[in-house]
């Protein structure tokens, strides 16, 4: 049988000064950045290859979305992001952003869960 699939998608790195915090982890850890276009939030992509180990991530600047202490967010697989987002929601945890377009990366919804954490789901659908 084969394992199962680690359901981590993407992370995020939650910014208020890109160009401070791009200095800061390229110079830590030797790296660069490609920027990602998109509308709304400024991300910053952490380079790698696509077929290589580790799981993708970015610095974003995002209006509405603080950075400092718990502002790593980490995405979540997801077939509909909506499906996760109202269980959730049942299961005891807040919604800080439904189901919402991020083109053209399909779709996240943003929750906390019952102690505070900020957890992302992202679909394609």
């Amino acid at each position: 049988m084969p394992a199962p699939a680690n359901p981590v998608r993407w992370f995020e790195i939650h910014v208020q000064d890109m160009p401070r915090a791009k200095a800061f982890y390229e110079q830590v850890f030797a790296t660069t950045f490609v920027q990602l276009s998109m509308e709304g939030p400024e991300i910053w992509a952490f380079a790698g290859h696509p077929d290589g180990t580790g799981a993708p991530g970015a610095l974003v600047k995002m209006d509405g979305v603080d950075s400092g202490g718990n502002s790593v967010i980490v995405y979540f697989s997801s077939e509909d992001c909506a499906v996760e987002h109202a269980r959730a929601i049942g299961a005891g945890g807040t919604s800080i952003k439904p189901k919402s377009a991020i083109p053209p990366f399909g779709f996240i919804a943003l929750v906390r869960d019952p102690d505070g954490n900020r957890i992302g789901i992202h679909s394609m659908a």
